[in-house]
């Protein structure tokens, strides 16, 4: 048993204070949720590494758009691990942020799809950002916005012929760049804003700030945020979502828009792996709206 240092014969009651007041709460400890009793965070998911061979239920393999086959231009497929042939899901298509301290800017490091599913029934897909001249995957920025935004659009409409995406409930999503890139990409053109049911936007906005590639200045950014129409966006930032709050209101006043700040958080997507109140809301909002749409009964008019 172990005492507190004694000074001159007596009790320092200045150092056994805290040990008293420790073994009193030893049986009554509370500790936050998503956090273990060092004070850490614990996640309670791990994204899933890139497995050989086809396709299959719970596995995450490697896929070339065919024209780009025998080069290093590839995207990610993830089947639910429900997954069942003839059966339709909902689709999240990821972009990644930029190759940085926190993210290694690649469709193997993206986490947003699977913290949102929980590796259930939603198909997965992690996009690359085509660089034509080097025929790789583009790390920072966006290589040919282009070939990105046709890639994007061919390997949408494959997966959902070949493995039961639904059309009408397809999602985009993206960390840094690829919050960006969901208005950037997403809303490039008529065609491909047309895709998409919702949008998942963690950390950075188009047209909130200007950045070094064309078409980053706001009045670009406004005019694609015109694609948008009512369809909805979950728009969260570490410690703040201000300024992209004020930068919608005096833009897109009427838009569709949950907005969520994630206070103690670095800049990353891997929050979505912790199970946290902020990962909760976000799950609330894709169930809500990523139900499939009611088959009209027999006797309705809108079925004749």
């Amino acid at each position: 048993m172990s005492h507190a240092p004694a000074v001159g014969g007596r009790i320092n009651v200045r150092n056994a204070l805290p040990q008293v007041f420790l073994a009193t709460l030893l049986g009554c400890l509370w500790v936050p949720e998503g956090f273990a009793e060092d004070g850490q965070r614990q996640p309670d998911l791990v994204t899933p590494q890139v497995s050989p061979g086809a396709p299959a239920a719970g596995k995450r393999v490697q896929q070339f758009d065919q024209q780009y086959a025998g080069t290093g231009v590839h995207h990610l497929l993830y089947l639910p691990t429900d997954w069942r042939a003839g059966n339709r899901y909902p689709v999240i298509v990821e972009y990644a942020g930029n190759k940085w301290q926190t993210s290694p800017g690649t469709v193997e490091g993206s986490n947003l799809g699977y913290g949102i599913s929980g590796g259930k029934g939603v198909i997965w897909i992690c996009m690359p950002y085509v660089n034509t001249e080097t025929l790789q995957n583009q790390v920072t920025w966006w290589g040919d916005v282009e070939a990105t935004v046709a890639y994007c659009q061919r390997t949408v409409r494959q997966v959902c012929r070949d493995y039961g995406g639904d059309p009408e409930r397809v999602f985009l999503a993206g960390f840094s760049r690829g919050a960006i890139a969901c208005n950037y990409l997403g809303l490039h053109n008529d065609k491909i804003a047309s895709l998409w049911k919702g949008f998942i936007c963690h950390s950075h906005y188009d047209g909130v700030r200007r950045w070094g590639y064309a078409g980053s200045e706001r009045p670009a950014a406004v005019a694609r945020l015109q694609r948008l129409d009512k369809r909805p966006q979950f728009i969260s930032h570490e410690n703040s979502v201000q300024a992209t709050q004020d930068y919608l209101k005096e833009n897109y006043a009427q838009g569709n828009f949950t907005f969520q700040p994630l206070r103690g958080w670095p800049h990353t997507d891997t929050w979505v792996l912790y199970d946290v109140p902020e990962r909760r809301k976000l799950r609330d909002w894709f169930s809500e709206l990523a139900r499939p749409t009611p088959e009209p009964a027999a006797d309705s008019p809108t079925s004749q």
